[in-house]
């Protein structure tokens, strides 16, 4: 195992991949854009201010490292996927969107992991793994407290 800087979250080359992932959220979000604007399956997507759809998609990856660190609890996760499952019902999007959507979401960063050419010893493949499956657990939570808030009537 990879040493850990005092008070990090996660190993040295995780810290890296995170931070490859934050320092290049407008370019991921420019992707998720262009992915939006051409996937037949997000048509309600499209109809949403592309402005306020560039600023959703940033938030996720400029604060990927703060969402799967130690210091974002479960609770404000859930609470905070929850409350924008309901806003997005507001909306009117469709769930079979949302959910879309962050599979999206996720799918571009990986991508970007694996263009960089970061993962070459096994070193760096053991820590890229390590962090795929923060990631995975992150948004598989987000898509479901989205969902639960989704489909919560009160």
């Amino acid at each position: 195992m990879a040493a850990k800087n005092p008070g990090e979250a996660f190993p040295l080359v995780s810290r890296k991949l995170i931070d490859l992932i934050e320092c290049h959220a407008d370019e991921l979000t420019r992707l998720y854009l262009d992915e939006v604007k051409s996937n037949p399956q997000l048509s309600s997507y499209r109809k949403i201010d592309q402005d306020e759809l560039y600023k959703r998609a940033y938030q996720v990856y400029h604060h990927l490292g703060k969402w799967i660190s130690k210091e974002t609890t479960k609770e404000e996760v859930r609470a905070y996927w929850w409350d924008l499952g309901k806003e997005r019902r507001g909306e009117g999007l469709p769930l079979s969107e949302i959910i879309l959507s962050l599979c999206i979401l996720r799918a571009l960063l990986w991508k970007k992991v694996e263009v960089e050419g970061m993962m070459e010893t096994a070193l760096d493949l053991y820590e890229a793994m390590e962090l795929n499956n923060r990631v995975i657990v992150f948004f598989d939570r987000a898509v479901y407290y989205a969902s639960c808030g989704f489909e919560d009537k009160a």
